[in-house]
């Protein structure tokens, strides 16, 4: 997922390896400017905003935005009496986050000792992402976690026959499914709802959010559980597939020109619940805000 999440260029558990005479170390941390104003929402106010926001990419992590402590507002960073050891940038400084009566733990963190092949972080403060209230680029919230500018979605039509089978029903049937390749996954595939036996989905709770493609519905097929979902609507980047559903393979038995799909090893998805505060209506409307 991206530059350092699932096989990604910089995973442990990448799917492609670097061309080069001498074995790359295990792990490698990639920082670079994003290039974006971020602001961070906390109590009503904000606490942070910037334009010079660095994100770290670490293998097996999400990326990290970095905000320069002349970014944050004054008296909202409490040090904590708490330090954690990181493998490669050494100690981390922890803070509590507090404005008025409300106060967060343990939800911002500095490196104190940094070596000096890591002095792009000099300076710098994270802020825990399901400790603060929101985080925005420009006036859009994003949810999730940091934007990661190499995670890269395209979809494709086709007319392969993709079917969907629970034992002898037949819950999909399709010619015209849309292939979406998404960095670091193998190809999902979605079909049109017309293709779909509607009534052997039966909706379940528990929505989850993609930073990339927006609120997620799922749905039991038999007694395979939330073995389908939808992105009901979908973001505008990745419209096409609104309202379509995609299978799992590994929960119930789907067929593509015959042959049978299984999840490919390294694919196990982390699902983002939703973040605090966050209302699904927000997405909807900032979703009919970005169409018009």
């Amino acid at each position: 997922m991206g530059l350092a999440w699932q096989q990604g260029p910089l995973a442990t558990g990448s799917v492609g390896h670097f061309l080069t005479p001498e074995p790359l170390p295990e792990r490698l941390l990639y920082a670079e400017p994003l290039r974006r104003r971020m602001r961070v929402r906390f109590a009503d106010q904000w606490i942070v905003d910037s334009d010079d926001v660095v994100l770290l990419h670490e293998p097996g992590r999400y990326p990290v935005a970095y905000f320069p402590e002349t970014d944050i507002q004054p008296n909202i960073l409490f040090a904590e009496d708490r330090t954690t050891e990181h493998p490669e940038l050494g100690t981390v400084a922890w803070f509590a986050v507090g404005v008025a009566d409300r106060k967060a733990n343990h939800a911002a963190w500095r490196y104190t000792a940094l070596p000096s092949y890591a002095a792009a972080l000099e300076g710098r403060v994270a802020f825990a992402w399901r400790g603060m209230d929101a985080f925005y680029e420009e006036d859009d919230r994003i949810v999730g976690h940091a934007t990661d500018a190499y995670h890269r979605i395209d979809i494709r039509s086709t007319t392969r026959h993709l079917v969907v089978r629970d034992g002898d029903r037949v819950v999909a049937d399709t010619r015209r499914p849309l292939a979406l390749y998404e960095s670091g996954f193998a190809p999902r595939w979605y079909v049109p709802r017309e293709d779909v036996d509607d009534s052997a989905l039966e909706s379940v709770d528990g929505q989850t959010f993609c930073p990339y493609k927006g609120l997620a519905s799922y749905y039991d097929v038999g007694n395979h559980k939330r073995a389908a979902w939808s992105y009901t609507h979908a973001w505008p980047e990745v419209g096409r597939v609104s309202n379509m559903v995609s299978f799992e393979p590994d929960k119930i038995d789907v067929y593509l020109d015959d042959t049978q799909l299984h999840l490919e090893p390294g694919q196990t998805v982390v699902s983002h619940g939703i973040d605090r505060g966050l209302d699904p209506d927000e997405i909807l409307q900032n979703r009919s805000h970005q169409e018009h």
